[in-house]
């Protein structure tokens, strides 16, 4: 089976409804899921700001071919490590506070396993999934993926930095930000990782070498310790602000040229990431959690995220089938700049997820915050 790791080049070249014994393959009448999830009324999401991935789209997608259902969405701006305490949190609550379905980063499936906060669930589309990309077991299930990069306000930065190892340079000085805290949000985790990369060219001692190159930009005077969003940006509190490029792209459209601003893929040290999504095993509502697995994961909730710049993890299943439209296609940011991309595996992001949120403390000394 074609690989998520492939899938990039190719982008850029119930009937009855069961409890949580229940087998867990998707249900054959999606109508009658779809009645089972009307009756529970809500869906609870939580971490999905609807600029991420084209999330606002997708969400009034799901309740427009959906009546009924109304989506209870938590804490937008939440990190992975948020979304799993939101769980522990509120095992044995069936109010508005406990989240149904989690959108994760890669490493933080295996540990949401593992820790027994999932159930199972294996959705009609699921052989499209790459393997790589899934837990056999349906636990936790791939759905998306970018490349780490910068969204530069030019209004305000005159020279483009091009790769990780210009953010220590003076004319960045008070510029620098993440888009999460390091030692809870994926996607922060991922850009320190990235950098380190850059400095080391392999995945050997590339975290530490993440940690040790913000504390040098941090020390510089350059590093902002807030979380980065795309106000900040625009205001220029945080001029230049690392995150997954479907993020930076959908910020800079919002932008409409005010202020001016580029995306840099930096030349070395590109980490490509996948995140995935999860039913949680205390889900208030399980059916209704069902049902939108079903739609992230048919042709509309797919095609959905690739209009918010995703890659949407069943892309060549729908390129192969010529279901997307070119000009979706055109929008993607060109081959050339992911040619070096890399996707480091489950094994890597949790040794490299260990180094960093245990040693951001000791080594930058920067409390990432609100």
């Amino acid at each position: 089976m074609t690989t998520f790791k492939s899938a990039l080049t190719t982008s850029v070249s119930l009937l009855t409804v069961l409890s949580l014994a229940a087998p867990v393959f998707a249900q054959t009448d999606l109508d009658a899921l779809y009645e089972a999830a009307k009756a529970e009324g809500t869906l609870t999401t939580i971490a999905l700001p609807h600029n991420w991935c084209g999330y606002g789209k997708v969400i009034e997608g799901f309740k427009a071919k959906y009546p009924g259902i109304t989506v209870n969405e938590l804490n937008p701006d939440a990190g992975s490590a948020d979304e799993l305490e939101a769980v522990r949190a509120n095992i044995g609550n069936t109010g508005p506070q406990a989240p149904d379905v989690l959108d994760i980063g890669l490493a933080f499936g295996p540990q949401a396993k593992d820790e027994g906060l999932l159930q199972p669930y294996k959705v009609s589309t699921w052989d499209e999934i790459p393997d790589d990309a899934k837990d056999a077991e349906g636990y936790w299930y791939g759905d998306y993926y970018g490349a780490m990069a910068m969204l530069v306000n030019t209004d305000l930065v005159t020279t483009l930095p091009t790769d990780w190892s210009d953010l220590t340079n003076p004319e960045y000085a008070n510029a620098v930000a993440l888009a999460g805290d390091p030692r809870a949000s994926a996607q922060a985790i991922q850009s320190v990782y990235a950098a380190g990369l850059a400095q080391t060219g392999s995945d050997e001692g590339a975290a530490q070498a993440g940690v040790d190159f913000f504390k040098a930009v941090n020390d510089a005077g350059n590093f902002v310790p807030v979380i980065g969003k795309a106000a900040s940006v625009a205001q220029g509190t945080t001029p230049i602000l690392i995150a997954w490029d479907y993020n930076l792209l959908a910020w800079r459209d919002s932008f409409e040229g005010n202020p001016a601003a580029e995306i840099v893929v930096p030349e070395t040290g590109v980490v490509a990431g996948v995140y995935v999504q999860a039913i949680s095993a205390h889900a208030p509502h399980p059916n209704a959690a069902k049902l939108w697995m079903e739609y992230l994961y048919s042709d509309e909730g797919q095609l959905g995220w690739l209009e918010g710049y995703c890659h949407p993890i069943r892309f060549n299943a729908l390129a192969e089938a010529g279901k997307i439209p070119q000009d979706m296609l055109d929008a993607l940011p060109p081959a050339e700049a992911y040619a070096k991309a890399v996707f480091p595996t489950i094994e890597q992001q949790n040794a490299a997820k260990e180094v960093i949120t245990s040693g951001w403390d000791s080594t930058v000394g920067a409390n990432v915050s609100e």
